[in-house]
């Protein structure tokens, strides 16, 4: 998933930091820039975005201005210095509201709730379909690297291990580090796909070449299972193992 998105400030230097952060996003693609807000309307009518990270003081029009003007809004993050719009940024429904200086992890904040946003939209279930989304139905999710966000697929997965405060997701062909609390990771790694197995491992039921008392193999990866998950994981194995 790519989120093609432009950025409105009358402050250069604003503009720059955005451009910065958006660059460390793997799945940001910032499309263009604006020093003024009248420009962006043209921009905005004929090509499709995603995402706005808006300033709301600049001359000639206001971000308020431009959101009241424009017809199918995207997204919108107000990035500005101001703290008394916020309630106008509720009315307008706004992803976000970020105020200058932006560190890095609050932009990375702010884009999460983009994303959760756009996926819980682009999931809402029908009226027939009361069943709830969860996240064994997204193909992928995103992890927090040092510099940017990853987008890992959930069949690329073979293992995941904690080491320390930290946990190393092994894919096919990667293996990244992300800080991440276990409850977290339990949110998007569970059954049928995936299956916690000790304290420290969650394994890819599919990706297990084979199981020797209570040791996993994965690739050249053995991986044990502890007794606190030793029930549920053989459960599961029985239930797909044919007599």
């Amino acid at each position: 998933m790519k989120i093609n998105c432009i950025a409105i400030d009358d402050e250069p230097l604003a503009l720059e930091i955005i451009k910065d952060y958006c660059s460390k996003v793997s799945f940001l693609n910032l499309t263009q820039i604006f020093v003024n807000a009248v420009e962006s309307i043209e921009y905005l009518r004929t090509n499709k975005t995603d995402l706005i990270f808006l300033d709301i003081q600049m001359e000639e029009l206001t971000g308020i201005q431009l959101l009241n003007a424009i017809k199918n809004k995207p997204y919108v993050i107000f990035t500005t210095a101001y703290d008394n719009y916020a309630l106008q940024g509720f009315e307008l429904d706004v992803v976000d509201y970020m105020l200058k200086p932006i560190s890095f992890e609050r932009f990375i904040k702010g884009v999460n709730k983009v994303c959760e946003r756009m996926q819980m939209e682009s999931n809402i279930p029908s009226p027939a379909d009361t069943k709830k989304m969860t996240s064994a139905e997204s193909p992928f999710f995103f992890v927090k690297t040092e510099t940017r966000m990853e987008r890992i697929e959930n069949n690329d997965v073979l293992y995941v291990e904690g080491m320390s405060d930290y946990w190393r997701i092994v894919t096919k062909t990667r293996r990244i580090m992300t800080l991440m609390n276990a409850k977290k990771l339990e949110e998007v790694l569970h059954e049928p796909q995936f299956c916690r197995v000790h304290k420290s491992f969650f394994v890819a039921l599919d990706k297990i070449e084979s199981i020797e008392r209570n040791r996993i193999k994965i690739g050249d990866k053995y991986i044990p299972v502890s007794e606190t998950y030793h029930k549920t994981f053989f459960e599961l194995i029985e239930r797909k193992k044919l007599s």
